[in-house]
Order: structure tokens, then sequence, then C-alpha cells
């Protein structure tokens, strides 16, 4: 009996030495999430991804279904895992959205059955954080709080210890005044609602203030159907821009969409009867044409090709100051 033994051991531990050799590398992050940034996920069959958001998932879509797997679970609302289903080489894209409105963009990479030395990294967890704020600097960047002094005790390349607390106290009265415009919209009880022909939802617009040289505009959907509808985010659209044709063909007219600096949404997804507020700050131009017009743009997620436009004022009242 005991040589019958000796053989397969003498087997089974080779065979265990390889396996450490090919031990895989394995990656946890925590992302701030900016919904203009695009995050790399690094993938490789036969092991799953968990990506944690800081709040409950909505609605996940996946570029390539025939590449990649990405399974969310009502009973584990913060969690979306992913994985690839083909062993070759394979790249796609993953976006998720949370209750709130929060939005974040994932490139899925995967090596295939590559030799674990030679293939990139597992991210095995990605746990985003909610952004904290914004800025909006001179050069029309973006300030990014991580740019906080280093282990040294030196501020981050770029910044002086001056500049970068004049910046943090900016941040921080920037989301207060978001902060107030989406509290007041809140608590409006009875919203003067617009309905749409064959739309789901009814829209009402509160508050438009200007910062500087953005505009901040307030509003409330409401689902008046008897069925659930799912909002997109919010865009700004100015339109009524004229196409210079051939003279057989006449004139046309183009639109374009402003860039959105920030935006709060209560929700995504409504139930019948339900109701979601926002608020939505975008950078208005210096000036615009005599035949161009300012639409805030709301789309129902299953006719994002028939938006709702309702228009918005060039020149809103200054913040702080009341008018006559």
């Amino acid at each position: 009996m005991k040589h019958r033994w000796l053989i397969p051991v003498a087997v089974l531990l080779p065979l265990s030495m390889h396996a450490l050799d090919d031990a895989v590398k394995a990656r946890v992050e925590t992302i701030t999430i900016h919904a203009d940034e695009v995050t790399p996920l690094h993938l490789r069959p036969e092991f799953e991804s968990v990506i944690h958001m800081p709040e409950a998932v909505t609605s996940v879509v996946l570029g390539s279904p025939g590449l990649f797997q990405a399974e969310h679970n009502e009973g584990e609302p913060d969690y979306v895992y992913v994985k690839p289903i083909t062993q070759g080489p394979a790249q796609s894209n993953l976006l998720i959205a949370t209750k709130s409105g929060e939005h974040v963009t994932l490139e899925l990479i995967s090596d295939g059955s590559a030799d674990a030395g030679s293939a990139q990294p597992i991210d095995f967890l990605i746990e985003y954080h909610a952004s904290q704020g914004f800025l909006i600097s001179s050069d029309r960047g973006t300030f990014s709080i991580a740019n906080e002094p280093n282990g040294n005790g030196n501020s981050a390349p770029g910044l002086t210890k001056h500049t970068l607390s004049a910046s943090m106290s900016e941040v921080s009265t920037a989301s207060t005044a978001l902060g107030a415009e989406y509290d007041q919209q809140v608590k409006i009880n009875a919203p003067d609602w617009t309905k749409w022909e064959g739309k789901q939802i009814e829209t009402s617009i509160g508050d438009i203030r200007q910062w500087n040289n953005q505009t901040v505009v307030s509003y409330s959907i409401f689902n008046s159907s008897n069925q659930p509808v799912e909002i997109v985010p919010p865009q700004i659209q100015i339109t009524g821009r004229q196409l210079k044709k051939k003279k057989k063909q006449g004139k046309g007219i183009i639109s374009d969409q402003l860039e959105i600096r920030e935006y709060r949404l209560s929700a995504t997804r409504l139930e019948a009867g339900g109701r979601a507020d926002g608020v939505v700050v975008f950078d208005r131009p210096n000036f615009k044409q005599s035949t161009e017009k300012l639409f805030l743009q709301i789309a129902q997620a299953n006719q994002v090709d028939r938006p709702i436009l309702i228009r918005l004022p060039f020149t809103p009242p200054i913040a702080g100051r009341k008018e006559p």
C-alpha cells in the first residue's frame, strides 16, 4: 500500500511548485468618482473582479456582452462583478449609474490566458468614493481634492501652500452654494409641473442664477405614469446657429452641447408617482448669436433621441442679488 502512494505524491509536488511560480499579481484600488475620467480595469480569464460603489447601483451597461460578463444583484446593491468570458485578449467598456445620478466609466482590459509573469496585475477590487466638491479655475480646468501636501510636508507640484489653502476654501464655498440650491429645490412641495406630449414625466424649473461666468439651474422631475421610468443625466444645449449649405439645399440649423461642470440628481429611477430633484451647473458662453437659444435637456433612458428641451434665459439673475 505504501508504494502505491509514492507515485501520486511525486507527481503532485512539482505541480504545486509550478502553481506557486504562476501566482497572479493582485491589485486593490480606491478611486474618487470623476464623471469625465475613465478607469482602466485589468482582468484575466478565470478570475472575477469586484467594483464597490458608494451607494446603490441603478443600471449597468456593458459594451461587449460576448467578451465580458457584468453582474449586479439587488441583494448587494453597491457591488458589480466583472469577468472576461473569452480566453483571448479582449477590450470593452462598462458604464455604471447610481441612485443619486453619479456615473462612472471603466475600460475593461483582458490580456487573455497569458503567463502570470508577463500579464498586467489583476484589479481584484476597485472601491469608488463619491466626489466631495468642484472648482473651476481660470484655465477651465477642474481642481482635484487629491492635490494635498505629500508625506515630506511639501505641497503637490505646481501648488504653493498659499494657493492650496485658497483653492480648498473656494471648493468648500462652491460645494456649499450647490448644496443650498439643491436643498431649496427639494423643499418646494408643489412645483408648477409642465406636461409633455408622449412622455411619462413632467418637469418644473426652479431657481436660475449666474455664478461668475457659470449658470446654475434647479429643476424637478415627476413620473406621472403608472410605470417606472429611468432618467439620464441632464445636458445643456445651445441651438439656432445656421449652417451654410449650397443654395439648392438652403440653410441648416445646428446645435452644440455645453460642458456641464457639476450636477446633483436625487434619483435616476422613478417609480410611478415618484419625484426627483436636481441642480446643474454649466459654463455659459460669453456671447451668442441672436438666433441661438439655451435649453436644459432632460431625457428618459428609453427615449434619448427625443429629449425634453426647456428654454433657459441667457442672462439670468446674479447669485446673491435680489431682483427688484
